[in-house]
Order: structure tokens, then C-alpha cells, then sequence
């Protein structure tokens, strides 16, 4: 087993130290990259020790500086704000750090395994297909989808003009959620949210739906385990035929009523749901159906069927339930 460390960015984030959980499971060396102190502010999240902490904050220059030996960089490290509308921000966030990061590991000749988003597919008129042909025509709705698109954009044009890592994949993520998430406030899945409204309330709060034809409760997303996120990334670090950008989600839309119901059955709570309107300012950029493609993933060798949403709320419960005491 080999004791050169990975280093993951983002990692004291929601993905991220899931992320490091499963390395410390399998006993791999990690080097864990972010703002030093979420490390300390974030109880639901393991402790991480110092020397292992680098601050994201300068990272690309310190790596070209120090030029340390490392296994691989998976980067999930990102503005992950849908609602963020400073795009010179998510530009150098979310762009330019991928980018540098990128370049490093290029020049190092090591896998670069990186977070995309769903987002970049907007409002799904082109499908979900994770055909790179495609990938120039998809239609953002957000800022931060067209952050994320652009570093798809750079990394397949690296990969036509053969300037890669030897080894490097993107993951486009669709819904995920799972246990981790109260750091991210407003921005943390419907079944945290669901979770902490049905203790306090007895009833979950859903967006009504402002568009003719689809019922209220009925948007659907592809909801994916984190658990099943971080099997891919192990996957994608392990497998050579790994290249490119995948879709990641379980391949099956689930509506939010779904969610809601299997939150209040892993509860032991009957449902009781309250519609209420979209806020303006994100009406028109809300997506109304995700349904990830798996087939290249699949083709690739990633044969793990994906968690039930239902078994993975379940999951999810459990342990906010044990966090909360």
C-alpha cells in the first residue's frame, strides 16, 4: 500500500470529509486542504490532525513551491452557492483555482480526479447526457453552473490537445445528500432541511410548482448517497479507463414528495406537507427535472447498484438523529 498521501480540497466540506472518512477506513494517507478553521468549527465532522491541514488559501503556489510527492489530487473543493450571482468570484473560485490545480497535477504526472455539477446542464433541453460532444451547447442557468461548465470546457480542450494528467476524470454531481450538510445552511439538501422541520413542526415546507402541467411536489432530481459519491471516487482513482467527464447520480428522478415521505417514515411521523412559492429571485432559474445518464460510467466498469433514496434518508436520519443526541 502505497504511504504517498492524496490531497483533497474542499475536504472539510459536506463530500469532502465524507470523502476523508473512507480514507481513513482503508488506511491511505491524506493531506486535507481548506479554510483551517471549518476544521474545528464543524462538530458533525471528525477531527482532522494539523499537520495534515493545508490552507486552501495559496495552495497552487505552495504546491509549484514545495513540489510535494502526492498520490493523486481529487478536487471538490468550490463555491457550491447555486444562488451566488458574483461572477468575477466564481470565476477565480471555482474556475481559475480548478485550473491551476489542473496544471499541477499535469505537470506532475499524477490523477486528478475533480467535483463538476448538474447545474452545467440548466434546464435540461439538450437531456443529461455526459456525451462531451455535448458538453459546448449546454445552457447554464446560474453563475455558478457556468463556472463549473467552463472548467469542463478547459479540461476537455486540455484532453484534445493531450496536456492532461495521466489519469484524470470529472464527476458531474447531481442531488447529493447524506449525513454532514448543516454547515451549509440554506444550501444543504431538502432531507436536512425536511429532517429539522418535521422535529420542530411536524411538517415539511415544499416549493410550490410555477409550471403548468407539473403538480406541487412533483419537481423531481436525481438524488444521489454520498456513500455512493464517494465508491465512485474511489473507483475513478483505481480504474485507468476512467477518463473524462461522467455523470454521477443514480440514474432515476425522484420527487421532492418522495423525499418528504420517506423523511417522515424514517421519522415514524405521519406526513404533513405545506406548498409554498418559489422565491422570485430563483423562479426562473430553477430546475424542474434532473435525471442523470449512467450509461458511460457503467460502460466504464462501475457495476455498484446506487443506494434507494429511501434507504439512504433512512441512513441519513439515523445519524443526524444520533449527532443531535
Amino acid at each position: 500500500m502505497s504511504r504517498t498521501p492524496l490531497l483533497v480540497t474542499g475536504a472539510a466540506g459536506f463530500i469532502g470529509t465524507r470523502f476523508l472518512d473512507s480514507l481513513r477506513e482503508r488506511g491511505l494517507p491524506f493531506l486535507a486542504a481548506d479554510h483551517p478553521g471549518h476544521f474545528r468549527s464543524r462538530p458533525e465532522h471528525a477531527p482532522v490532525d494539523e499537520a495534515r491541514i493545508l490552507d486552501r488559501e495559496g495552495l497552487p503556489e505552495r504546491l509549484r513551491r514545495e513540489r510535494p510527492a502526492l498520490a493523486g489530487i481529487v478536487h471538490l473543493g468550490a463555491c457550491t452557492d447555486t444562488t451566488e450571482l458574483d461572477e468575477a468570484f466564481l470565476r477565480r473560485v471555482n474556475l481559475e483555482y480548478s485550473v491551476e490545480l489542473f496544471r499541477f497535477a499535469t505537470e506532475a504526472g499524477i490523477p486528478f480526479i475533480y467535483a463538476s455539477s448538474a447545474a452545467t446542464y440548466g434546464d435540461g433541453r439538450f437531456g443529461y447526457d455526459d456525451d462531451a460532444a455535448l458538453t459546448p451547447k449546454l445552457e447554464p442557468l446560474n453563475p455558478y453552473g457556468r463556472s463549473k461548465l467552463e472548467f469542463d470546457l478547459f479540461a476537455l480542450g486540455c484532453e484534445a490537445r493531450g496536456r492532461t494528467p495521466p489519469r484524470w476524470a470529472g464527476f458531474r454531481f447531481f442531488n447529493v445528500y447524506g449525513f454532514g450538510e448543516r454547515h451549509k445552511g440554506r444550501m444543504a439538501s431538502v432531507v436536512l432541511h425536511a429532517f429539522d422541520q418535521i422535529r420542530a413542526t411536524g411538517r415539511v415546507r415544499l416549493f410550490r410548482s410555477h409550471r403548468p402541467g407539473i403538480a406541487d411536489g412533483h419537481q423531481c432530481r436525481d438524488f444521489v448517497f454520498v456513500d455512493d459519491v464517494v465508491d465512485v471516487l474511489h473507483f475513478a482513482l483505481q480504474e485507468p479507463s476512467v477518463r473524462g467527464i461522467f455523470n454521477l447520480g443514480t440514474g432515476r428522478a425522484r420527487t421532492f414528495l418522495d423525499l418528504a415521505h420517506a423523511s417522515f417514515a424514517a421519522l415514524g411521523a405521519e406526513p404533513e406537507i405545506e406548498f409554498i412559492d418559489t422565491p422570485p429571485a430563483i423562479r426562473e432559474r430553477y430546475q424542474y427535472f434532473t435525471e442523470a445518464r449512467m450509461e458511460r460510467l457503467r460502460a466504464a466498469g462501475y457495476t455498484k447498484p446506487f443506494t434507494p433514496l429511501e434507504d439512504g434518508v433512512a441512513r441519513t436520519v439515523a445519524h443526524l438523529l444520533e449527532a443531535a443526541g
